[in-house]
């Protein structure tokens, strides 16, 4: 069976062009439960309000329920749901979905089919992310559902070898935007749809790929131009938690200077009392690493890059 065209064929409901995505946000969240665990279930009960915020974030602008893409997605092949009775969903309704105990999981033929060749899983979420939704914001799905791409794209799916790699906690961001009471810390930016942030990222200051931890010691809250900037070392944090700006950094418009050169030498914002803010360990690893060439001396105040 080809499971690529399966899933690249979900069936979703159309009306005037409105964008649905439901069924595809429950199986990316599937596949990233696959992922840490092959034999892992999804108790409707228990998995709602996270599905919730998914299609919060990243569904359509209309209030909506994950009630929808939990009983008629089976209808694609590639889920089940059973319930305290047996197989089969008893509905689409929350409230049944719920009191029936109904659980859901990855359809037997492709549990089968990514026990056999790993890499499928890889191959299945690109499918997905490339189908539905735009490029700008594919880390953020993944990170959203706890997939490790570059596992799922090397066919290290589970078992042994997933259990030797560090995992990614699932909460950082979460943790980070709160201790930066979720506005960037350079410049202050704190954007949201509804009840939902946007633009709003947690970045790494020692890379994860580079034994980065997962703490709030070695993350900022940083919007989505903040974090580009310093991940390619045009800005950077110095010792005093001041922003760095590298001096090779040219620009030439107001909103260059405005939204990166004036930064250069003000104190980051955050993160609240209570808080460590980033470790030093943390920062000198990005100023040697990272940050591009000297950092801009602010007029009438000295900058000390570690």
């Amino acid at each position: 069976m080809d499971w690529l065209d399966r899933v690249a064929k979900l069936r979703r409901w159309t009306n005037n062009d409105v964008r649905a995505p439901h069924k595809p946000l429950l199986l990316l969240y599937a596949l990233g439960s696959y992922q840490r665990d092959a034999d892992s279930e999804l108790r409707y009960s228990a998995v709602e309000d996270e599905l919730k915020r998914l299609l919060a974030e990243y569904g359509p602008s209309h209030p909506t329920t994950p009630a929808y893409p939990f009983h008629h997605l089976a209808s694609d092949g590639v889920w089940e749901v059973r319930t305290d009775q047996g197989p089969g969903s008893p509905g689409s309704g929350v409230r049944v979905l719920r009191s029936s105990g109904a659980i859901g999981r990855l359809a037997p033929g492709l549990r089968a089919a990514l026990a056999v060749e790993p890499s499928l899983l890889g191959r299945l979420v690109r499918v997905l992310l490339d189908t539905h939704f735009p490029p700008s914001l594919h880390v953020d799905l993944c990170e959203a559902v706890g997939l490790d791409m570059e596992l799922a794209e090397t066919g290290a799916v589970n078992g042994a070898e997933v259990a030797a790699r560090r995992q990614r906690d699932r909460r950082m961001r979460e943790l980070i935007l709160t201790a930066y009471e979720f506005q960037c810390a350079f410049c202050g930016y704190d954007g949201a749809l509804g009840a939902s942030t946007v633009g709003l990222e947690a970045a790494h200051v020692r890379w994860w790929s580079h034994d980065g931890p997962d703490e709030v010691d070695n993350g900022l809250c940083l919007c989505s131009l903040h974090h580009k900037l310093f991940d390619k070392g045009v800005m950077g944090l110095g010792g005093d938690h001041r922003i760095l700006v590298s001096q090779r950094f040219v620009g030439r418009s107001s909103a260059s200077r405005q939204h990166v050169l004036a930064l250069a030498g003000r104190p980051v914002i955050g993160p609240q009392p209570g808080v460590p803010p980033v470790a030093r360990q943390h920062r000198e690893w990005h100023v040697r690493q990272v940050f591009h060439g000297k950092p801009r001396t602010p007029v009438g105040r000295p900058v000390h890059p570690t």
